[in-house]
């Protein structure tokens, strides 16, 4: 066993036990680490393997909360089916997003204006689809019952969902970057024109791409409604949650397998504890975190900019898991 796994091994069997140490404020910063790695994982695995640079996830964050929180309001639908069809419909969009894009050769910075654009749009909409609260919001019963068929009850429920959610991201990434489709994309994001010239359906797979990153985005969105029991559009569309998305892999590494999940843990303690600091002395800065975010990045790109992961990964001796096998 190489040491990548044997550190991910310690690290589950660490994950979970620790939340049973942890007091609620605690286990809710955990939860924020875990559910800010997998949307950043679902994100890598269209920028990071594919290179396709979206701007606009949280278009598939918020249309994944609402399908299942609306179905599971107005008609009863437990949570868990609802999964699937905030999937299908996530995918369905990725699907026209990424034809109008693909079909007509659209990609690099005209791809991320794009996907800001329909963002942007399905936010306005939202504002004034009153069938699920527009502007005024759309909230879910809250109940402390421990209740896992309609995913109501104690954080440490949604705890052990995020975990869940974080190892099956980790598992399907690696399993996309050790297979033949990993190779596929790797290929298009380093030279499409050479991976179109090698006979590679770069269409195909960068449809692929789109449709799995935004399978995996809805099932954060699902998570997002039935943890917080309310979606406003002005919160769940807002570019900053897009940025908020991708912050996270890019500051731990793009395109490889631990750079999310470090990425996540670095810039939520980080934000959590500017909060603290700021709670306790009774000051209030308007966009703290935000220009943490900022600081953290311009820092990370300077002083590492393939980002955390691959720096400790090289130094430490790991295997990179982006495909080098230093």
């Amino acid at each position: 066993m190489d040491r990548s796994r044997a550190a991910l091994l310690i690290l589950l069997a660490v994950l979970l036990v620790v939340p049973l140490a942890l007091d609620r404020y605690l286990l809710s910063v955990m939860i924020l680490i875990l559910y800010f790695a997998f949307v950043g994982q679902a994100w890598n695995i269209m920028m990071g393997f594919c290179g396709q640079l979206s701007l606009g996830h949280a278009l598939y964050v918020g249309l994944g909360a609402y399908t299942a929180a609306a179905l599971y309001q107005h008609f009863g639908i437990i949570p868990w089916v609802g999964m699937i069809a905030a999937v299908a419909v996530c995918v369905a969009a990725a699907s026209v997003i990424g034809w109008l894009a693909f079909r007509f050769g659209i990609g690099g910075t005209y791809f991320a204006l794009l996907t800001i654009a329909f963002a942007e749009f399905t936010r306005i909409g939202f504002d004034h689809f009153g069938w699920v609260g527009a502007s005024g919001g759309f909230f879910l019963k809250v109940q402390d019952r421990f209740d896992l068929l309609n995913l109501r009850g104690h954080p440490l429920m949604f705890y052990y969902l995020a975990l869940a959610l974080a190892a099956g991201g980790f598992l399907l990434s690696a399993w996309l970057l050790r297979g033949r489709i990993g190779f596929y994309l790797r290929a298009i994001r380093d030279n499409e024109e050479a991976a179109r010239a090698s006979g590679v359906d770069t269409f195909r797979y960068k449809m692929y791409a789109v449709q799995i990153s935004a399978g995996m985005t809805a099932l954060a969105g699902v998570f997002f409604a039935f943890y917080y029991n309310n979606l406003f559009p002005e919160q769940i569309f807002n570019i900053g949650r897009s940025i908020e998305i991708i912050l996270a892999p890019i500051i731990g590494g793009v395109g490889t397998l631990f750079g999310p999940i470090l990425g996540a843990a670095v810039l939520t303690l980080l934000s959590e504890s500017i909060n603290e600091a700021l709670a306790l002395s009774g000051y209030e800065i308007p966009g703290a975190k935000q220009i943490l975010y900022g600081i953290a990045l311009g820092l990370a790109i300077m002083f590492m900019p393939h980002g955390i992961w691959p720096a400790i990964a090289d130094r430490l001796g790991f295997r990179r898991s982006d495909g080098d096998d230093r």
